[in-house]
């Protein structure tokens, strides 16, 4: 069995901590790891192979990143250019595996979702293989306890023929409003649609042959004319472009007569915005969730996410409240108007707003920079460098560099010549000089950057080597 993890969302409901540049999988939101991470580990026991993962390109470096902090192994990442939606993901993850010989039962699963791993998830597994070993495509559906209009509905069926406590799936339902979600609870029979599917791979693309050739045929194109490096493969953009948007749901379980339900209780929940960050969290005497340096007085049943930025946030007679505090972005929300969010995003990007997409902290495969200040002609940043990294060999066309060494070693290279730099140690990098900055050392490297001039936008980065592979690509 091949674990296949999801990992394109971008968490826009999880605003203003999870952005596009940094989507909530990647967030340790609900524990000391990620939630991709998370993932990860529950993943690892039996027979259960190392898992295949599908990331945005954006997102190479982090998930990388997050797969070595675990010393865990991927058998492949493929890394889409663009998200094409659950099917396409899961097509060209099946297709890799038949490629190279293999056709493993596929466990399908996204990457920023809680779930207790323990004997009732594994048990529910086993059932649900002898199902998949049979040709049954398997949703794991989660019973719905209470009316949340968040989900979508599955009505189960007739359960003869396949193995004991799973059904057909009679039909889907798409997420209703609270009164009929309400009509669904008290009927019975009705689940939640969890996105986690278990089927062989050559059976998934059958069905998806014959009810989305579209999706097939272009998913194929695009895998064989991606770029592969080993297990890994960046998938063509060009071929991807055609390929139709759509869900695994859609295309497939909604059409195929092989659909079945295999309910899973294993304290399952998609933390798919902050009501549900609420929920999964112990909570004070008055019901609050805190994180943070926060103050309160009077306050109950709130979320207040003060993050680790040394900024105070107090709250005083406040019930039923979200209070999110990042360094350039404050949101505060009624907890039953939390879907609200992703509309605000919608409307903060249509406005051009780089707090809809971008943290003040952005990662790179070198390390990352943090946006201290910035006016109309400079901007000042902290750069860390991890040990052994470096950035690319680079120039800029409209702006000057002063570099400030607060910890660590850096190594400069400035036109022709090529020097270190210690603690309180400063150099000047010109106007369209070609520069590269590089950790010799050990430790990490911090350092202050200014940047003065008449433009400084991150596109105004010329790459001429880069080790990590970017000079193809657009600037990032």
């Amino acid at each position: 069995m091949v674990p296949v993890i999801l990992s394109g969302g971008s968490g826009s409901r999880l605003w203003p901590l999870s952005r596009k540049q940094f989507p909530k999988q990647f967030l340790a939101l609900t524990g000391e790891h990620s939630l991709f991470q998370q993932t990860l580990e529950r993943l690892a026991f039996g027979d259960m192979r190392a898992p295949l993962i599908v990331c945005n390109r954006d997102h190479r470096f982090i998930v990388q990143e997050q797969l070595a902090v675990l010393n865990l192994p991927a058998q492949g990442i493929l890394f889409e250019p663009f998200g094409r939606n659950t099917a396409p993901a899961v097509a060209i993850a099946a297709m890799k595996l038949l490629a190279d010989g293999r056709d493993d039962l596929l466990l399908v699963l996204p990457a920023d979702h809680v779930l207790d791993a323990g004997s009732a998830f594994q048990r529910t597994l086993g059932q649900a293989a002898i199902a998949a070993e049979h040709g049954e495509l398997v949703l794991f559906g989660i019973r719905a306890g209470k009316a949340e209009t968040g989900y979508g509905y599955i009505r189960a069926g007739d359960g003869r023929g396949l193995p004991e406590g799973m059904a057909r799936v009679e039909r889907f339902i798409e997420k209703p409003d609270e009164q009929r979600a309400a009509e669904f609870v008290a009927s019975g029979g009705y689940f939640w649609n969890s996105g986690i599917f278990l089927f062989r791979a050559s059976r998934f693309l059958e069905e998806l042959k014959e009810h989305d050739a579209d999706i097939h045929d272009a998913c194929l194109l695009a895998l064989e004319c991606g770029r592969h490096d080993g297990g890994n493969v960046e998938i063509d953009e060009a071929a991807f472009a055609r390929c139709p948007d759509n869900s695994i749901d859609y295309a497939i379980m909604e059409k195929t007569s092989r659909a079945c339900v295999a309910p899973l209780d294993a304290g399952w929940n998609d933390v798919g915005n902050w009501s549900s960050i609420w929920d999964v969290h112990g909570k004070d005497r008055n019901g609050n969730v805190v994180k943070g340096d926060v103050a309160l007085q009077d306050v109950r049943n709130c979320l207040i996410y003060g993050g680790d930025h040394g900024k105070l946030v107090s709250l005083i007679g406040l019930e039923d409240i979200v209070v999110v505090d990042t360094k350039d972005a404050v949101m505060i929300v009624r907890k039953d108007r939390v879907q609200d969010v992703k509309k605000l995003v919608d409307d903060l990007r249509q406005r051009g707003r780089p707090e809809a997409d971008s943290h003040c902290k952005v990662y790179r495969p070198w390390g990352n920079y943090d946006s201290v200040d910035m006016g109309g002609r400079f901007q000042v940043k902290r750069i860390t460098v991890k040990p052994g990294a470096q950035l690319s060999l680079q120039m800029h066309h409209h702006r000057a560099e002063h570099w400030i060494v607060v910890s660590g070693t850096a190594r400069v290279t400035c036109g022709d010549k090529t020097f270190l730099l210690t603690e309180n140690q400063s150099t000047y990098i010109p106007i369209a000089s070609v520069h590269r900055l590089a950790n010799p050392g050990k430790i990490p490297l911090e350092i202050i950057e200014v940047q003065s001039g008449s433009y400084l936008g991150e596109d105004d980065i010329e790459r001429l080597e880069d080790v990590y592979g970017r000079i193809e690509q657009r600037p990032s």
